[in-house]
């Protein structure tokens, strides 16, 4: 029987950031992940954005949190011998003359976001209404998330298999997993936490995304380009395309459907030809008020969750883990907004 510290099930953003800041404090961890090829981490595009949606308000804790995870990526890069962390500026397409309207009165004071003196893409892009600059970045979570995995397994802290609930005992002492045994056990595993009955309280709002991976010859940018799709330039000379919500869905798998929605964007976007390479989909957990949940099981204290972190995962996953394990090691309260109590 092996002891560690802390049982964290799920190696997507969530599980990595939090093992990582475990591990600087000298906590012994083992995470349990089966590499799920179409988890909402490693489909994702790994965008940090300060502004949240489009009445472009400021995103929650944004100037605490990006120059935390900015520092925590750049450290991980160099550890990691991988590129993780890209600036890039979002060059926003405005969809109508209302919300380029919208836009200008949001953030006339922000230093995130600017209005170019001229049009850039103008053969590729239809862009009638303009575009505005927003300082943004990325995260290469295609390069993180296996590194990661390989520095984990090099510590031998990382169990590289499905995790089974039914083989979970629970004690006034702590955790047992096959012949692993732990003072906590933290659900970091993402949609699948919706199903695990210690949170069926929890409001979560799953919803599943799509996206295409396509190829625009003769466009050539390092820059995020968003309208009511959002293309990301990636490694291999394609462009990420997405992403769909939707909240009503049968299985994690690619649809017909969706591929026709997003190519109609496309269509709307651009006034070049394009050629879909691929398509993907993954179920994205999120809690109902859009925060984090984060904490312990009242009625069961050895059973934690560190989830719901949504689309702005990679911006919040450093930050949030930091919080966490200063919780941990009594260091700090937990914030309220984040707090898993609050649904109990």
């Amino acid at each position: 029987m092996r002891k560690v510290d802390y049982l964290i099930i799920g190696q997507g953003i969530a599980g990595t950031m939090l093992s990582w800041f475990l591990l600087q404090e000298g906590k012994e961890v083992i995470v349990i992940d089966d590499a799920k090829p179409n988890s909402a981490s490693r489909v994702a595009a790994g965008i940090i954005n300060p502004v949240s949606g489009r009445r472009f308000e400021p995103a929650w804790m944004y100037d605490t949190i990006y120059p935390y995870a900015k520092a925590t990526y750049l450290q991980l890069s160099a550890l990691l011998q991988v590129p993780v962390f890209t600036t890039r500026q979002i060059w926003s397409v405005f969809p109508s003359a209302q919300l380029q309207a919208a836009f200008l009165q949001k953030t006339t004071n922000s230093v995130y976001t600017q209005v170019p003196s001229s049009l850039r893409y103008e053969t590729f892009l239809d862009q009638p209404f303009g575009a505005a600059i927003i300082e943004g970045a990325t995260v290469n979570l295609g390069s993180l998330l296996p590194a990661y995995r390989n520095y984990l397994q090099s510590l031998s802290a990382m169990l590289p298999e499905h995790f089974e609930l039914t083989k979970l005992e629970v004690s006034e002492q702590g955790v047992k997993y096959g012949d692993l045994q732990a003072d906590k056990i933290i659900f970091c595993d993402g949609v699948a936490t919706t199903r695990n009955p210690y949170f069926e309280r929890v409001k979560f709002l799953p919803n599943k995304g799509e996206v295409l991976l396509v190829e625009i010859p003769g466009l050539e940018t390092q820059d995020i380009i968003k309208k009511s799709i959002t293309l990301v330039p990636q490694d291999n000379g394609l462009f990420w395309a997405g992403s769909s919500f939707v909240w009503d869905y049968p299985d994690d798998q690619p649809t017909a459907a969706q591929r026709e929605a997003l190519e109609k964007s496309l269509n709307q976007l651009l006034k070049v030809p394009y050629a879909v390479k691929g398509q993907l989909a993954a179920v994205r957990p999120s809690g109902n008020d859009r925060r984090p949940i984060i904490g312990f099981h009242p009625a069961h204290p050895a059973i934690g969750i560190f989830n719901g972190l949504g689309t702005k995962g990679c911006s919040l996953a450093p930050y949030m883990a930091n919080h966490f394990k200063d919780v941990l090691a009594k260091k700090a309260d937990l914030m309220p907004e984040v707090d898993l109590i609050r649904y109990f």
